[in-house]
């Protein structure tokens, strides 16, 4: 089967982080978004084989690109770019790898994190993932009959419609049937907000009589700000609780560590307390601080900090003692004196 992945978009939600790295690459537990979201894909398809990876992009740096090709490559599956520009919306994102559209074919949006316990065994078939939700009002939801056949699509519904709300995985038995359907979209100039929708697609389908059944998952990580990220990276780190995740190369000394934490590759932690629920990336270095709840990427120095429900970039900087922070790459921010410096 296919995997295609539209990640075009900027990420504005998550700025200042992605003025300077694609939300997809940011790290939860230790590992990509990205790369966590095609190892539960793998996990979820137990059985089945990814061929091609459709990665949908608009302007990656060399760095990035050949992360995503290690990435495919470690599932022995081809990596395949395609870029759209400008980002016109999600049908028009996958319209642009149409060369994976026959066959089996998976769509996964790059921030939607989940968890499965059981793998999927069914005969493969279109199928939208969905997750019962509080507020069905804040996502796109679908609506099912009495043996689970999707009668309708509604984006935010303002009254109570159903609860079952659209994650952003869809799977397609025919990739053909949707490349059609899309096309038709397209020549038609069917959108919203001037961006060809995947929603509007679907509806086309269902209306011309192709069955769509719904797919509850055990558990819905929607990484699309960075509290729902750091939330993402708790139960991350939960589910992996029992592995060590603290490299033989990190150095801690005189220190604490409550597990569960992420501590990568050259780390270095020093008179502080660190977790539970804290990732720190390779070669960062910490001193007299209390961390919790907490993502650090790679090459960052934090000093005498007592944060939580923060997330810092790469290359930050950081002497202070707040409480809460969102603080993007190459930043150098203290507030002491120079000889904490």
């Amino acid at each position: 089967m296919n995997l295609i992945i539209p990640m075009a978009g900027k990420g504005t939600r998550m700025r200042p982080h992605t003025l300077t790295i694609p939300k997809p690459f940011i790290p939860v537990a230790g590992k990509p978004i990205i790369e966590r979201l095609i190892m539960e894909l793998c996990t979820a398809f137990k059985g089945k084989s990814v061929k091609n990876i459709g990665f949908v992009v608009n302007d990656l740096d060399k760095k990035n690109l050949e992360c995503l090709v290690k990435i495919a490559e470690g599932i022995n599956a081809n990596p395949k770019f395609y870029t759209q520009n400008p980002p016109s919306g999600t049908a028009h994102a996958i319209s642009c790898a149409h060369e994976l559209l026959s066959g089996e074919v998976i769509i996964a949006y790059a921030d939607t994190l989940f968890k499965q316990n059981e793998s999927i065994d069914y005969e493969f078939n279109n199928c939208i993932w969905v997750k019962n939700v509080a507020n069905p009002s804040s996502f796109g939801v679908v609506k099912c009959n009495e043996v689970g056949v999707i009668t309708d699509f509604v984006e935010k519904p303002q009254t109570l419609i159903s609860n079952l709300a659209v994650i952003g995985i869809y799977c397609f038995k025919d990739g053909l049937q949707l490349s059609y359907y899309i096309n038709k979209s397209i020549k038609e100039g069917i959108k919203n907000r001037n961006e060809y929708e995947l929603t509007f697609v679907l509806e086309m389908m269902k209306n011309d009589g192709i069955v769509f059944c719904s797919k509850s998952v055990d558990e819905w990580l929607d990484c699309g700000n960075a509290k729902a990220t750091l939330y993402a990276n708790e139960r991350f780190l939960k589910f992996t609780e029992k592995s060590n995740l603290v490299s033989s190369s990190a150095l801690i000394s005189n220190s604490v560590l409550i597990q569960p934490v992420f501590i990568g590759n050259e780390v270095e932690v020093t008179n502080s307390v660190i977790g539970p629920y804290v990732s720190i990336s390779n070669f960062s270095k910490v001193k007299n601080s209390c961390i919790s709840n907490s993502i650090i990427q790679s090459n960052s120095v934090l000093q005498n900090a007592n944060i939580s429900q923060s997330l810092f970039g790469n290359f930050v900087n950081f002497v202070d003692k707040s409480s809460q922070m969102y603080i993007g790459d190459y930043n150098d921010i203290f507030m002491g004196s120079l000889s904490e410096w």
